[in-house]
């Protein structure tokens, strides 16, 4: 130890940023374990490093009492009161114990301390600066593959892209040079973990972010993404600006700006939607690029009914209901695409059913009405019959 140690610890203190007392902390913590390792580890021991000089030296704690027994760790009233008279019972004296061949140790012990404070000052710093960019795009080099993890070289670090988050079909080659989204990044003993993203739709706007200056400037907002990874977006735009088409600025003149962002993500298709504040219109817009010609709402259900031409059909609601599904998270509207056959359908089924309802309700008002004239016509009979009996009656009793 020596003052060329203390002028390298400022200096990395000035490069690094890791405080030169913190780095004299440990490297005395470790001596003090070095120190019982070669000389008995049964001693209380401590070690005092100069820090103007650079020099240590190792001293020994005993307790002062009046009946030692053990030497290591106790001392006589007496023999205490030779160094200093006025050590009292319970005291703790210092001895100095340095011995003379602990150089080596103490300066390989600093050593590996400086070496190991370096590392995780850097590892602090590049979990500090990466902790800072999650929800940020990066670009790095694919390094090589570790259990279906890519591993992508970012400079300071390494950020690992699992399964999960990979594009279905996109094939990562040594040395391509690609942007990731950054989702997560950890502490761990081996430094900062960052896991990175090509299937998170959060790239998707900082893409359009880094292509589009409107965007970027906030003219144009993002307000809304749904994405099926490697197959489809969509993105729903508005502009705080009248004169500011968004879907055109999203495009770029002769669909530079998108064909970047295409470019990046592959081939992948993007769908590019104006926002709008009326429900029926975003929704109608959402299912382009098919053609709509009604949509219902309801409100409380939050559920629409869309109806399309006979022939878009089938592009409205996309491969295996892609469009369909795609429409409906980004406008979070549960959406029912009908043909306008099968709406027409619908009605008259409709119609033949209240129909056949209204007849049946005049058969059964028909019947009731004969069943009344029928019991009427039984009560003239009866009435008739007694009549007749009656005149029988009395006629009888005139002759007798």
């Amino acid at each position: 130890m020596s003052a060329d140690l203390i002028h390298a610890l400022e200096q990395l203190e000035k490069d690094k940023g890791i405080d030169k007392d913190v780095i004299i902390e440990a490297i005395e913590a470790a001596l003090i374990s070095a120190y019982k390792r070669s000389f008995g580890s049964s001693q209380n021991v401590k070690v005092f490093v100069d820090r103007q000089t650079g020099d240590f030296k190792v001293f020994a704690l005993k307790k002062v009492t009046s009946n030692p027994e053990n030497d290591l760790l106790e001392i006589s009233i007496e023999n205490a009161r030779k160094i200093n008279p006025d050590f009292e019972e319970d005291d703790v004296v210092e001895i100095e114990v340095t011995p003379r061949e602990f150089g080596r140790i103490a300066a390989q012990t600093a050593k590996q301390v400086v070496v190991q404070r370096i590392r995780e000052a850097e590892r602090g710093i590049i979990f500090d600066e990466f902790s800072n960019k999650e929800g940020e795009i990066v670009t790095g080099i694919v390094q090589r593959t570790e259990r279906r993890n890519i591993i992508i070289d970012l400079g300071k670090t390494e950020a690992i892209l699992p399964p999960t988050e990979q594009i279905p079909g996109e094939e990562y080659k040594f040395n391509d040079r690609i942007k990731t989204y950054i989702i997560e990044v950890k502490k761990t003993t081996k430094g900062p973990q960052i896991m990175v993203s090509r299937t998170h739709p959060g790239i998707v706007k900082r893409l359009f972010e880094l292509e589009v200056p409107e965007i970027y400037e906030g003219i144009v907002e993002i307000r809304s993404i749904s994405r099926e990874p490697g197959s489809r977006t969509k993105i729903a735009v508005f502009s705080k600006n009248d004169n500011v088409d968004p879907v055109g600025a999203c495009v770029g003149q002769k669909g530079t700006r998108i064909q970047a962002i295409v470019d990046e993500l592959k081939g992948e298709k993007i769908d590019i939607i104006k926002w709008s504040s009326n429900v029926q219109e975003y929704i109608s817009s959402s299912l382009g690029p098919a053609k709509v010609v009604r949509v219902d709402v309801n409100e409380e259900e939050k559920s629409a009914k869309v109806t399309v031409p006979d022939f878009q059909l089938s592009l409205a609601i996309g491969k295996e209901g892609q469009n369909a599904r795609l429409a409906a998270k980004l406008t979070g509207w549960k959406i029912d695409i009908k043909s306008e056959s099968q709406l027409r359908a619908t009605i008259e089924q409709q119609l033949l059913n209240f129909d056949g309802s209204y007849n049946a309700l005049d058969d059964e008002e028909e019947s009731f009405e004969n069943n009344q004239i029928e019991n009427y016509e039984m009560d003239e009979e009866v009435e008739d019959t007694q009549g007749k009996e009656e005149k029988d009656f009395f006629d009888e009793s005139d002759e007798n």
